[in-house]
Protein backbone atom coordinates (compact mmCIF):
# COMPACT_ATOMS: atom_id res chain seq x y z
CA UNK A 1 0.00 0.00 0.00
CA UNK A 2 1.51 3.36 -0.97
CA UNK A 3 2.09 6.28 1.40
CA UNK A 4 -0.20 8.38 -0.76
CA UNK A 5 -3.09 5.90 -0.37
CA UNK A 6 -2.62 5.83 3.40
CA UNK A 7 -2.50 9.64 3.67
CA UNK A 8 -5.46 10.25 1.37
CA UNK A 9 -7.67 7.50 2.74
CA UNK A 10 -7.99 7.45 6.54
CA UNK A 11 -9.99 4.20 6.51
CA UNK A 12 -7.27 2.43 4.55
CA UNK A 13 -4.71 3.77 7.02
CA UNK A 14 -6.77 2.53 9.98
CA UNK A 15 -7.17 -0.93 8.43
CA UNK A 16 -3.44 -1.07 7.73
CA UNK A 17 -2.59 -0.20 11.33
CA UNK A 18 -5.16 -2.67 12.72
CA UNK A 19 -3.86 -5.43 10.47
CA UNK A 20 -0.32 -4.79 11.61
CA UNK A 21 -1.42 -4.77 15.24
CA UNK A 22 -3.37 -8.00 14.88
CA UNK A 23 -0.46 -9.82 13.25
CA UNK A 24 2.19 -8.46 15.62
CA UNK A 25 0.27 -9.19 18.84
CA UNK A 26 -0.79 -12.71 17.95
CA UNK A 27 -4.43 -11.68 18.05
CA UNK A 28 -4.82 -13.25 14.64
CA UNK A 29 -4.04 -16.68 16.11
CA UNK A 30 -6.54 -16.15 18.90
CA UNK A 31 -9.24 -15.00 16.49
CA UNK A 32 -8.57 -17.99 14.26
CA UNK A 33 -8.83 -20.42 17.19
CA UNK A 34 -12.09 -18.84 18.37
CA UNK A 35 -13.52 -19.09 14.85
CA UNK A 36 -12.37 -22.71 14.51
CA UNK A 37 -14.03 -23.63 17.82
CA UNK A 38 -17.29 -21.95 16.78
CA UNK A 39 -17.35 -23.82 13.46
CA UNK A 40 -16.93 -27.27 15.02
CA UNK A 41 -19.99 -29.49 14.83
CA UNK A 42 -22.13 -29.90 17.91
CA UNK A 43 -21.03 -33.55 17.88
CA UNK A 44 -17.39 -32.47 18.24
CA UNK A 45 -18.16 -29.78 20.82
CA UNK A 46 -20.00 -32.39 22.92
CA UNK A 47 -16.84 -34.52 22.95
CA UNK A 48 -17.57 -36.96 20.15
CA UNK A 49 -18.94 -40.46 20.43
CA UNK A 50 -17.28 -41.37 23.77
CA UNK A 51 -18.98 -38.44 25.52
CA UNK A 52 -22.29 -39.01 23.74
CA UNK A 53 -22.25 -42.69 24.72
CA UNK A 54 -21.58 -41.80 28.38
CA UNK A 55 -24.43 -39.26 28.41
CA UNK A 56 -26.86 -41.67 26.72
CA UNK A 57 -25.92 -44.43 29.17
CA UNK A 58 -26.64 -42.24 32.20
CA UNK A 59 -29.79 -40.84 30.60
CA UNK A 60 -31.20 -44.30 29.80
CA UNK A 61 -30.48 -45.53 33.33
CA UNK A 62 -32.42 -42.55 34.70
CA UNK A 63 -35.39 -43.37 32.47
CA UNK A 64 -35.49 -47.00 33.54
CA UNK A 65 -35.37 -45.98 37.22
CA UNK A 66 -38.10 -43.32 36.91
CA UNK A 67 -41.40 -44.14 38.68
CA UNK A 68 -43.56 -42.58 35.96
CA UNK A 69 -41.87 -43.59 32.70
CA UNK A 70 -39.68 -46.50 33.81
CA UNK A 71 -42.41 -49.06 33.16
CA UNK A 72 -42.27 -48.26 29.46
CA UNK A 73 -38.76 -49.70 29.39
CA UNK A 74 -39.46 -52.89 31.40
CA UNK A 75 -39.37 -55.17 28.36
CA UNK A 76 -36.98 -53.06 26.30
CA UNK A 77 -33.58 -54.26 25.15
CA UNK A 78 -31.68 -51.59 27.10
CA UNK A 79 -28.39 -52.23 25.29
CA UNK A 80 -30.08 -51.68 21.91
CA UNK A 81 -32.00 -48.65 23.23
CA UNK A 82 -28.72 -47.05 24.32
CA UNK A 83 -27.00 -47.88 21.03
CA UNK A 84 -29.84 -46.42 18.93
CA UNK A 85 -30.03 -43.27 21.04
CA UNK A 86 -26.27 -42.76 20.81
CA UNK A 87 -26.46 -43.20 17.02
CA UNK A 88 -29.36 -40.75 16.84
CA UNK A 89 -27.58 -38.08 18.89
CA UNK A 90 -24.36 -38.62 16.96
CA UNK A 91 -26.06 -38.22 13.58
CA UNK A 92 -28.33 -35.34 14.66
CA UNK A 93 -25.39 -33.34 16.03
CA UNK A 94 -23.24 -33.60 12.91
CA UNK A 95 -21.28 -36.78 13.61
CA UNK A 96 -20.56 -39.38 10.96
CA UNK A 97 -22.80 -42.06 12.54
CA UNK A 98 -25.71 -43.56 10.70
CA UNK A 99 -28.89 -44.03 12.72
CA UNK A 100 -30.02 -47.63 12.21
CA UNK A 101 -33.41 -47.33 13.92
CA UNK A 102 -36.85 -46.44 12.67
CA UNK A 103 -37.98 -42.83 12.40
CA UNK A 104 -39.43 -41.33 15.59
CA UNK A 105 -43.03 -41.33 14.40
CA UNK A 106 -42.94 -45.03 13.53
CA UNK A 107 -41.03 -45.94 16.69
CA UNK A 108 -43.48 -44.21 19.01
CA UNK A 109 -46.70 -44.85 17.05
CA UNK A 110 -49.42 -46.29 19.28
CA UNK A 111 -47.45 -45.81 22.49
CA UNK A 112 -49.71 -42.94 23.56
CA UNK A 113 -46.87 -40.96 25.07
CA UNK A 114 -48.23 -37.91 26.87
CA UNK A 115 -46.72 -34.47 27.00
CA UNK A 116 -46.16 -35.03 30.73
CA UNK A 117 -44.09 -38.14 29.97
CA UNK A 118 -42.15 -36.34 27.26
CA UNK A 119 -41.34 -33.55 29.72
CA UNK A 120 -40.19 -36.07 32.35
CA UNK A 121 -37.86 -37.65 29.80
CA UNK A 122 -36.58 -34.21 28.76
CA UNK A 123 -36.01 -33.37 32.43
CA UNK A 124 -33.83 -36.45 32.82
CA UNK A 125 -31.80 -35.36 29.81
CA UNK A 126 -31.31 -31.93 31.36
CA UNK A 127 -30.13 -33.53 34.63
CA UNK A 128 -27.74 -35.79 32.74
CA UNK A 129 -26.29 -32.88 30.76
CA UNK A 130 -25.75 -30.98 34.02
CA UNK A 131 -24.12 -34.02 35.64
CA UNK A 132 -21.63 -34.19 32.77
CA UNK A 133 -21.12 -30.40 32.89
CA UNK A 134 -22.10 -29.92 29.26
CA UNK A 135 -21.79 -26.18 28.51
CA UNK A 136 -24.98 -24.14 28.27
CA UNK A 137 -24.69 -23.44 24.52
CA UNK A 138 -24.24 -27.11 23.62
CA UNK A 139 -26.99 -28.19 26.03
CA UNK A 140 -29.41 -25.72 24.49
CA UNK A 141 -28.55 -26.86 20.97
CA UNK A 142 -29.01 -30.53 21.85
CA UNK A 143 -32.27 -29.87 23.70
CA UNK A 144 -33.58 -27.93 20.69
CA UNK A 145 -32.83 -30.93 18.45
CA UNK A 146 -34.57 -33.32 20.85
CA UNK A 147 -37.46 -30.87 21.29
CA UNK A 148 -38.00 -30.83 17.54
CA UNK A 149 -38.85 -34.55 17.75
CA UNK A 150 -41.73 -33.96 20.16
CA UNK A 151 -44.35 -33.74 17.40
CA UNK A 152 -43.40 -37.28 16.30
CA UNK A 153 -43.32 -38.75 19.80
CA UNK A 154 -46.25 -37.25 21.74
CA UNK A 155 -49.77 -38.38 20.77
Amino acid sequence: MSKQTLHSNPIAALLFVLSAAIVSTGLFSTLYLVHAEQTKSLHDRLGGMPAITAVVDDFANRLVADKTVGGRFASADLKRFKMLNAELVCMATGGTCQYSGKDMKTTHNGMRISEKEFNIVAGHLVKTLKKFKVPKQESQELLAIIGSLKKDIVE
